[in-house]
């Protein structure tokens, strides 16, 4: 994993991203917490890895504006608005469903919120991924969306698709799929301010 994890941050910096390692939770929040005194309006993509990490805990108690549809008590309307809001807000915070050995970063999505706010938009785009989401190469990436992140992700929702029941991608045509959106950034965006954090161990899917 040393091996692969140090091949996957020196491609990304090659590839235009700023990218930094933490050995563990406590020095990556600090981390986050010097980020986030700058930014006000702090937007959330969808992530288990935030929430596992405590991130969104932590966006409360420094009292800033988190712009996330996932807050509890939305209307539908009111959680459309906080997806609009997230494309021009200050510092959009968010993870990713797979990163390659070559520094590129995959997503997959059913909205499209998450990965345009990922590219263009915030003035501060900030990646947080374990080491499991590093895989060999693209075919690995979206391989890893069909066989971990989509299945559980729509088992979290409680959603009633194909992939929830056979615990893999059925390339399914229901009205609930998430698979809708797929995106492949293999070099930073020209204006855009992008950096990854890597955290030691597992997170997310």
């Amino acid at each position: 994993m040393k091996s692969r994890l140090k091949k996957t941050i020196e491609a990304l910096r090659k590839n235009g991203f700023g990218v930094k390692f933490f050995e563990d939770r406590k020095k990556l929040i600090s981390k986050i917490k010097s980020y986030i005194k700058d930014y006000q309006n702090i937007g959330v993509g969808g992530s288990v890895t935030l929430t596992e990490l405590g991130i969104i805990s932590l966006l409360e108690k420094e009292k800033k504006n988190i712009i996330y549809h996932g807050l509890p008590g939305l209307t539908p309307g009111e959680k459309e608005n906080m997806r609009i809001k997230q494309l021009t807000c200050d510092l959009f915070l968010t993870s990713a469903n797979a990163i390659t050995e070559k520094g590129q970063i995959v997503n997959r999505d059913s909205i499209g919120n998450r990965i345009c706010a990922s590219v263009f938009g915030p003035k501060k785009i900030l990646i947080v991924a374990g080491e499991n989401k590093i895989v060999k190469d693209l075919k690995a990436g979206l391989e890893r969306i069909k066989k971990v992140s989509a299945p559980l992700n729509a088992k979290r929702l409680n959603l009633n698709t194909p992939c929830v029941k056979k615990g893999i991608c059925q390339d399914c045509d229901s009205e609930e799929r998430i698979c809708r959106i797929t995106m492949i950034t293999e070099k930073k965006p020209k204006y855009s301010d992008i950096e990854v954090f890597f955290i030691k161990g597992n997170f997310g899917f």
